[in-house]
Formats: structure tokens, C-alpha cells, sequence
């Protein structure tokens, strides 16, 4: 794994496709949005499928004129389309398929041995620094309200 960023530190950018097919560059919305970056192993998995639909739901906290929440896995395009529309989520779902867990492996979260992001967390600010973070394990889910919390001090 490479170094997880640190609250304080510069958020790595990147630049990622979505469900759609539409691209997402985290610079892009410096100066404008917080942003919840939340990294899950892969769609139609129960606990994935839990949290996202958590999150989904509240568009009221994740999804508002302040605050833009991306969900990112290795999942390609398709898989993301797939499982969005299943789940009626409108939550922007972007790939990291190619190059393979690349941005997960900038963010210190990339398993290597098993080829899928760990569960972590980043709140990064408008200034496009960490402002909290949270990394668990593949199989432990993470909660909804400490989100909440965190976003809470932020806007």
C-alpha cells in the first residue's frame, strides 16, 4: 500500500469515469465543493450495497450545493451502470478499473493481494486538503452519521 493522506494533507486528484461515462476531476471542484470520496470493495456486495443506498438516500447531507459525495471502486463502467440503476442510486459511482486501482493505491487503500479498494473514507475540503478519514476493513461497514459528523464541522 502506498501512504494513506493524512488529514491536513492535499487530497491526490485524479480524474475518473462515472456510471455514465462522464468524467470527474476532484480539482475541478476546488474553491466550490466539499467532497466525500467513499471507496468500497465492489457493487452488488452486501455491505457496499448497504452503505451506498445509506448514503443515496439522504441527498439532503451528501449530495447539495456545498458537499459532492463520489463512491469509487474497481468496478468497471458497466458494473457501476448496472448496480446504480438496480439500486436506484444517483450517487456519482466512479471506476477505478484502468489503470487498475490506481487512485485507491494513491490514497493508501488498495489491497494488491486481493485487487479491490479497501473500505476508506476522505472528506476533503473546497481547498482540496483532508479535512477527516476513516479506513476499515473489506468486510466492516462504515457509518452514515460519522459522515454526517464530519461534514457537520464543514459546512
Amino acid at each position: 500500500m502506498t501512504h494513506t493522506p493524512t488529514v491536513g494533507e492535499r487530497a491526490p486528484d485524479f480524474n475518473l469515469r462515472d456510471q455514465y461515462g462522464q468524467e470527474h476531476r476532484l480539482s475541478d471542484l476546488r474553491g466550490r465543493l466539499h467532497v466525500l470520496l467513499v471507496f468500497f470493495p465492489f457493487a452488488f456486495t452486501p455491505v457496499c450495497t448497504g452503505e451506498l443506498a445509506e448514503i443515496s438516500a439522504d441527498g439532503a447531507t451528501f449530495a447539495t450545493d456545498r458537499v459532492r459525495t463520489y463512491g469509487i471502486s474497481c468496478d468497471p463502467v458497466a458494473s457501476l451502470k448496472a448496480f446504480a440503476e438496480q439500486h436506484g442510486s444517483d450517487v456519482p459511482l466512479l471506476s477505478d478499473f484502468w489503470p487498475h486501482g490506481q487512485v485507491a493505491r494513491e490514497y493508501g487503500v488498495f489491497l494488491p493481494e486481493k485487487g479491490f479498494a479497501n473500505r476508506g473514507s476522505f472528506i476533503v475540503d473546497r481547498e482540496g486538503i483532508v479535512r477527516w478519514s476513516v479506513v476499515t476493513s473489506p468486510s466492516e461497514g462504515r457509518s452514515a452519521d460519522s459522515y454526517r459528523d464530519a461534514l457537520s464541522c464543514l459546512i
